[in-house]
């Protein structure tokens, strides 16, 4: 019954009045009290004396109660603040009433009326134990009635002993229908280590084993240290990722809601932080002088990386955004989402880049300075089986974009390519490189700047390998990988956006942006990881399944192909490619025979890739055959001039 009271009442607050007509009964009642207290538990003393300095005593308080708002708390949640509204309302009313005694003693303004100071001392210690006495004792009473008959408790330890972790503490036991207790805090601090916190253990790293997991029934271990960096933080999560536990972490000081952390932002340590690679940060960015009052256009605006752009260059002081994309639904979404973020200096537009008449309606319209070209098909099986729909988006809708461009005399042109148009094996990575030569081709003539950047995997993009890992953990397994000994390299779609943006303000027309995106990641390792973070275990829990590599597929990624080298920059992530010299005229001449060519013949189509393509050599695809009836070294030749240079 008292159970279903509070319950019925739990989620509304106590009125502050009821709270503030309550401490005021505690004042009564401590300073009668004190009377009994300073005569030896006896009557010895002026009643009426009493009677006459208790409406003085509680108008005081009153005050300070007013005044600090320690009547304001809630009850139920009280905290080291709230004991300190207390001791400050108590000391206030007390230096009041030492005042007030004086002042009369002084002035004689009412004849006889006096406190003697011990009762006042008295007073002010038995008022204030009282005060935070009773709400810890209600705080107790009322935790206790919620939880029983809950089920068990979730236990669970807190890694850090440090501020942030009794911060993390405090919103966990507070948060009653978490169910949450603490074990014990572990800490690398040997002098925290056998200290309590709360009546918490401080335990060394050391007690973090299976044995011990398994006899307190440990389900979570919890990051809460805020001066760690990303690299600390993966050692000591690599250490404990084999436990039968979830790995949590707590967010920045930063990121907490009006400075205080909810449990809702306590998430799980994602695959994103174990990657060993430092994260990419710009310092010197000639980006806000270069999209000074431009009108910025993006196509592709509204897909992984396109909407990446889009949300950065709304932080810029543009003239105009342009975003075109075919997908409805997505830029309708990107729509909404910068409107959210108080975003309104832009403009959606659905459309596909492969309709020249639209796209010079609207060059016509916008003239826009600056263009970022992310609009392509991406996923390397699908496009194997589609070599027409990759070579009309990525081959003919780039070059409509490109000759728009340079028509409209476009300041300049930024093409978002792939690490997969490097020696490619596939009929997407060769569409990008065929798009990076057309690029080339192009610079050669008019004012318009055209700059390629190139980069490998992104983290969380539509289709990467880690959302497919995520789905499959749900499912229960298996995870798919191609191969044992694939690798890939990643990197953030923050990351990545970030330096296509740099590399475009610092590019002069010409140049191939290579990102240095650490070192490569074996996928195997990578699925391994993610079960282990999900508090699963391999193979046991879940099983990784071996499917063979997919049509056209490497076992790893190239950032440079054959005969280039690099050359380094401003920035020591971002460097450019030394490209060899192609004989442009007779390239250019093969590309427009491509985009008009009877795209729904495959061979006849990848045929003629891999003569714009020399170093186009089909992997584990049924464009293999090609490869091998009709060697294109002579081709290979033919196209290349001189020697490696920078494409100037």
């Amino acid at each position: 019954m008292i159970k279903e009271f509070f319950f019925r009442t739990g989620k509304r607050y106590a009125s502050k009045w009821t709270v503030l007509l309550i401490d005021l009964c505690i004042v009564s009642f401590s300073f009668i009290l004190a009377y009994f207290i300073r005569f030896n538990l006896s009557f010895d003393f002026d009643v009426q004396r009493l009677w006459a300095q208790l409406p003085v005593v509680v108008l005081l308080f009153l005050a300070a109660f007013l005044i600090s708002g320690s009547y304001k708390g809630v009850v139920r949640h009280t905290g080291i603040k709230d004991v300190y509204a207390i001791f400050n309302a108590v000391c206030l009313a007390s230096i009041g009433a030492i005042a007030v005694v004086l002042t009369n003693r002084y002035m004689d303004l009412v004849d006889g009326f006096t406190i003697p100071l011990s009762i006042i001392i008295i007073n002010s210690l038995l008022t204030f134990i009282t005060l935070a006495a009773s709400r810890y004792v209600f705080k107790i009473v009322y935790e206790s009635i919620m939880k029983s008959g809950q089920a068990p408790s979730k236990n669970l330890i807190i890694y850090g002993a440090g501020e942030s972790g009794i911060i993390t503490y405090n919103t966990l036991t507070n948060h009653s229908k978490m169910g949450a207790k603490v074990i014990g805090f572990v800490d690398n601090n040997h002098q925290k280590v056998g200290k309590q916190i709360n009546g918490v253990k401080v335990y060394d790293k050391s007690i973090l084993t299976e044995e011990f997991v398994k006899f307190h029934n440990i389900s979570e271990v919890i990051f809460s240290i805020q001066t760690i960096n990303p690299k600390q933080l993966r050692t000591l999560v690599n250490e404990i990722v084999d436990l039968p536990v979830n790995v949590k972490i707590v967010p920045p000081v930063e990121d907490w809601i009006n400075g205080e952390l909810k449990v809702s932002q306590i998430k799980r340590v994602q695959i994103e932080d174990l990657l060993d690679r430092p994260p990419i940060e710009i310092r010197n960015s000639k980006v806000m002088k270069d999209f000074d009052d431009k009108v910025i256009m993006v196509t592709g605006g509204a897909g992984s990386i396109g909407s990446e752009l889009v949300k950065q260059i709304c932080k810029y002081n543009y003239r105009s955004l342009i975003i075109i994309d075919q997908a409805e639904s997505a830029i309708y979404d990107l729509q909404q989402e910068l409107k959210q973020a108080g975003f309104f200096n832009f403009v959606p537009i659905v459309s596909d880049i492969r309709d020249k008449n639209k796209m010079r309606v609207l060059f016509e319209q916008y003239k826009p300075d600056r263009i970022f070209h992310a609009a392509a098909y991406k996923h390397v099986p699908l496009m194997e089986q589609n070599p027409y729909e990759a070579v009309k988006i990525n081959v003919a809708g780039t070059k409509t974009i490109v000759d728009l461009a340079a028509e409209y005399e476009v300041e300049k042109f930024v093409f978002v390519s792939t690490d997969k148009a490097v020696n490619p094996t596939n009929i997407m990575g060769a569409t990008k490189r065929i798009a990076e030569m057309y690029i080339s081709c192009r610079q050669q003539e008019g004012k318009t700047k055209f700059i390629t950047t190139r980069f490998g995997n992104v983290l969380g993009s539509n289709g990467s390998v880690i959302p497919l890992f995520r789905k499959q953990i749900e499912k229960g397994g298996p995870l798919t990988v191609t191969h044992k000994d694939i690798t890939r390299y990643f990197m953030t779609i923050p990351e990545a956006s970030q330096l296509v943006l740099e590399a475009g303000a610092m590019g002069k027309g010409g140049e191939i942006f290579i990102f240095d995106m650490g070192e490569s990641v074996k996928i195997m390792d990578l699925a391994k990881n993610m079960i282990r973070l999900s508090g699963l275990h391999f193979p046991n829990d879940i099983d990784i399944k071996i499917t063979g590599l997919r049509p056209g597929e490497k076992l790893y990624e190239e950032l440079l192909a054959n005969g280039e080298n690099t050359l380094p920059t401003y920035h020591d992530k971002i460097m450019i490619s030394k490209v060899r010299e192609i004989n442009y005229p007779k390239v250019r001449t093969m590309i427009d025979e491509l985009c008009i060519s009877n795209l729904f013949f495959k061979d006849n189509v990848v045929q003629l890739m891999k003569n714009i393509v020399p170093e186009y050599i089909s992997n584990n695809s049924d464009f293999c055959k090609l490869d091998k009836k009709n060697p294109i070294k002579g081709v290979k030749k033919s196209l290349e001039v001189g020697h490696p240079q920078l494409n100037n």
